[in-house]
């Protein structure tokens, strides 16, 4: 069967990260968020290993534990880079730091923290070869994911800086001991669904054939 390829452009090409759009007010069935989980375990993993296993968080008292969290390592990041943005950065790049501290400020008020975890954890020393595979077993249904969420109007955001303290985190959640955190989603319905292509250079700026 044919695929709509309009379709399958718009849904890739305008799926944002998304943070002042997120409804904080509207309820997500956990129904809608076991669905996307369902889709994303069709991506491919190294060695078909699917070692893939989420931890959804909808509990408002760990969710505002987490954000507590999150705010430990994200004040400091992001204070910083939205100061040095406001003195040189482009527009875009501007926005994108002041839509990041208003949802570090509102972290906890998201319907759903959405944590995707790997059974397993790298050992220090690991090298560059055997982390990128690690990762790369992971982040393909992470982001299948939040394509299946976006389709469904709803709307997330990966971010990481909650894993400065993911040992806190674990023990919140009681996540075991071998089981490795990757990021934090959170997860709402959006407000509209009007989402536009971001401002990209031209691919064949990017781009080499052959040779460098």
């Amino acid at each position: 069967m044919g695929l709509d390829v309009a379709v399958c452009d718009e849904l890739l090409s305008t799926t944002r990260a998304v943070r002042k759009r997120l409804d904080f007010e509207r309820p997500v069935p956990r129904a809608t968020i076991m669905e996307c989980i369902e889709l994303s375990m069709q991506a491919p993993t190294g060695s078909n290993s699917q070692g893939w296993r989420w931890m959804v968080v909808d509990d408002a008292a760990k969710r505002a534990a987490l954000a507590d969290l999150y705010r430990l390592a994200a004040k400091p990041y992001l204070t910083t880079a939205s100061a040095q943005s406001s003195e040189g950065g482009d527009a875009q790049t501007q926005r994108v730091f002041g839509s990041a501290m208003y949802l570090m400020e509102h972290l906890q008020d998201a319907p759903a923290h959405v944590i995707p975890c790997l059974q397993s954890r790298l050992p220090d020393g690991t090298p560059a070869t055997a982390m990128s595979g690690y990762f790369g077993s992971i982040y393909p249904a992470v982001w299948s994911f939040q394509l299946a969420l976006r389709a469904r109007g709803l709307g997330s955001c990966l971010t990481t800086l909650h894993l400065a303290h993911e040992r806190e985190a674990a023990e919140l959640l009681g996540i075991p001991e071998g089981v490795m955190q990757v990021a934090l989603l959170p997860v709402a319905y959006t407000i509209g669904t009007d989402f536009k292509r971001a401002q990209r250079p031209a691919a064949e700026t990017i781009t080499h054939w052959n040779a460098w």
